[in-house]
């Protein structure tokens, strides 16, 4: 399954096997855990979410988003994403820190331009989108579902995306 050039949010779900300390550009230094990292995002603007998810699949040489100092040391696992042209990443971080075994491991990571704690978890065990889902239903605003229409990737169909580039 290809993913549309179209404007929604996403979850990208990232492995990692280091224990290493790095540098998240000013926001400050981070302590690697081996695991998994789910990061949350909105993609918008040209390209949308296969632009967005083709620049997060390359090792960044600048580093724009915080996210791309983590990329460096981490392996894409798969994504969730869903198409919608509104940015859902606030409600799906509200939703995110309810879900059992979910820590935040740099606050304000992904999140210095809004009042969310993060837009970063970690998992000891990989997540699965059911119970995300299940917690985003309390997240819902007028009984909508924030992950209706949603869709899970596993790693080889991401790793296989045409570059919108």
């Amino acid at each position: 399954m290809a993913i549309e050039p179209k404007p929604g949010t996403y979850a990208l779900i990232l492995s990692c096997a280091s224990s290493a300390r790095i540098r998240v550009g000013r926001l400050g230094t981070m302590q690697l855990q081996r695991g998994y990292y789910v990061y949350l995002g909105s993609a918008l603007g040209p390209g949308g979410l296969r632009a967005r998810i083709a620049h997060h699949q390359k090792p960044s040489t600048r580093p724009h988003w915080h996210i791309d100092y983590l990329r460096a040391h981490t392996w894409f696992h798969s994504v969730w994403l869903n198409y919608d042209g509104r940015r859902h990443e606030h409600e799906w971080a509200r939703a995110m820190q309810k879900v059992k075994d979910a820590t935040i491991p740099l606050p304000r990571f992904g999140a210095s331009d809004c009042s969310c704690p993060s837009h970063l978890y970690f998992f000891k065990r990989c997540p699965t989108p059911i119970g995300f889902r299940a917690e985003c239903l309390f997240e819902a605003a007028a009984g909508e579902s924030l992950t209706q229409g949603s869709v899970f990737l596993p790693m080889q169909d991401v790793l296989h995306l045409p570059s919108s580039r």
